[in-house]
């Protein structure tokens, strides 16, 4: 499968951004297979909004009210969330020689029901990983413990994808880790499809020839 899975360091790191300008970048479907909390805009309505081309967004497998962890949320409405069937949907979704675009939720250790993380589902999917990261007080623990977990898993990695203003953080990040840095998102002064086409051009040749490595 060709499968390309957007994950973060944490929560509230930028995934769906980057996860647009990704998908922008190569063409490429988007699919977040679980999203939990529904009360604001979906990540799937945002990338939805922000790509030049609409139709390649694909519509959430599980759709949970409660915004919690998705295990969490499943539990309080009575749903459990099976892997192997992300795993159907992910492959009824593949189109020849385009990738899929699969954001996560939170970072690796997200549980999906008792016994599945998200580190587990990306294993299953066969995908590589790009890793989004922003810097905050603790960021360097979170960014190293999920690059030697992916490691730890022999899950390939793309890359980072750092959002944010530039900190030395990501030169030492990159250097520590050995997975190179694809781009930096700066913070958008107005979040619309022309801040992410630009960001996709920007990092489009790079990730085209990592993807290629």
């Amino acid at each position: 499968m060709n499968n390309i899975f957007i994950t973060g360091i944490g929560t509230g790191v930028g995934k769906t951004v980057a996860s647009a300008c990704v998908a922008e970048a190569l063409g490429a479907q988007y699919w977040k297979p679980v999203q939990a909390g529904l009360q604001d805009t979906t990540d799937t309505q945002t990338v939805r909004a922000l790509l030049s081309n609409p139709s390649l967004v694909r519509d959430e497998l599980y759709r949970l009210r409660m915004p919690a962890s998705p295990h969490l949320a499943a539990r309080r409405e009575g749903i459990t969330i099976f892997e192997n069937k992300i795993v159907e949907q992910a492959r009824k979704l593949q189109q020849p020689g385009q990738p899929l675009i699969i954001e996560g939720a939170g970072g690796l250790m997200v549980p999906l029901n008792g016994e599945v993380f998200m580190l587990d589902l990306i294993k299953a999917l066969e995908a590589k990983v790009i890793i989004v990261a922003q810097n905050y007080l603790g960021s360097i623990n979170h960014c190293l413990l999920t690059a030697m977990a992916l490691k730890q898993a022999e899950v390939p990695v793309v890359g980072w994808i750092f959002n944010g203003d530039h900190h030395s953080n990501e030169d030492d990040v990159v250097e520590w880790s050995h997975y190179p840095r694809i781009t930096r998102i700066p913070r958008a002064r107005k979040l619309n499809r022309d801040f992410v086409q630009l960001q996709a051009e920007l990092m489009g040749p790079l990730l085209k020839q990592l993807l290629a490595a």
